[in-house]
């Protein structure tokens, strides 16, 4: 595919915030209990990450902001309905199944984050290591969602969305 016949969709720091939340979310869940060192790190990193794409969620690039792929709950829902029927309009930014697990896993992360440092408390550490845990599996559980439905989306509508979240860019039309 020739380059013109491509968008810049994902600016830079929204690719580099993608694949750097994969790594250090990796290394939190691969490091667990077994190594708090690390595993502290990962989780400052996370929180920094998000903390960075929240704001970058308000004053970023057209597709980079919430504005672009927030969509109110009875869309999202319509949305899944077209996935499920494989007749879903495609979208250049985030589709409405896609913004609705932007800030599902945003939303998860910081809880994560919260509830890990306040499980080194002393006095109420055990409770919200709890939490944490609740949370962590949680997020896993969010991004084999969103691996599902990168792929199917990238099936049914021609094109390969991971590729996309490395280069930024997507084809302007699924018309091949």
């Amino acid at each position: 595919m020739d380059r013109s016949d491509t968008s810049l969709i994902w600016d830079p720091l929204v690719r580099v915030f993608h694949w750097s939340l994969v790594i250090a979310y990796t290394v939190a869940w691969l490091t667990g209990d077994d190594w708090l060192g690390p595993h502290e790190f990962a989780g400052y990193v996370i929180g920094g990450l998000v903390t960075l794409r929240a704001a970058w969620g308000l004053v970023g690039p057209q597709h980079a902001r919430f504005s672009d792929f927030v969509y109110p709950p009875r869309e999202v829902i319509a949305y899944l309905g077209d996935v499920a029927r494989f007749r879903a309009r495609r979208y250049l930014g985030h589709n409405p199944a896609g913004g609705a697990m932007v800030v599902a896993l945003l939303i998860t992360l910081l809880l994560a984050v919260i509830s890990g440092i306040l499980a080194l408390d002393e006095w109420a550490g055990e409770l919200f290591e709890e939490v944490h845990e609740v949370l962590a599996n949680l997020t896993l559980l969010l991004v084999f969602a969103h691996v599902a439905g990168v792929l199917l989306a990238s099936f049914q509508h021609h094109e390969n969305l991971v590729r996309s979240m490395v280069t930024g860019r997507k084809p302007r039309t699924t018309d091949r």
